[in-house]
């Protein structure tokens, strides 16, 4: 059932990720963005870069967003009890509600973009 959803959804959310990749391609990467339109293997996304990405995907019940990005190495937001590291890859994967509003897959293009708007300058990001 979640692959018919999936498939519903990706006629009003693949317009959008082609508008987002249009306006990206000039800051990303060469070969980025990505927009990933695999609705029958159960995925449905964009990848600005390898570490900024979003997918709608499904396990076969339910759809899930999943939103994968790497906090900046500068990012010093810890407390006494938690460290938390920069440079530190999330995979945030969150169940949406099917259907989703145009609203909610916007809010979540918007969330992958500010992440990568908020990223430093960085050329490459390396081991060191």
């Amino acid at each position: 059932m979640s692959l018919a959803q999936l498939e519903e959804i990706r006629g009003r959310l693949l317009p959008m990720l082609r508008v987002v990749a249009e306006e990206y391609r000039q800051r990303v990467p060469a070969g980025y963005p990505v927009v990933v339109d695999m609705t029958v293997g159960g995925a449905l996304g964009i990848e600005l870069d390898p570490s900024h990405a979003l997918y709608l995907v499904s396990d076969g019940e339910r759809v899930f967003a999943d939103l994968y990005y790497r906090s900046a190495r500068d990012d010093a937001r810890t407390s006494a009890s938690r460290e938390k590291f920069g440079g530190v890859p999330f995979d945030d994967r969150r169940p949406i509600a099917v259907p989703p509003s145009d609203q909610d897959l916007r809010n979540l293009l918007a969330e992958l973009m500010s992440h990568w708007n908020f990223q430093p300058g960085i050329i490459h990001i390396t081991d060191s």
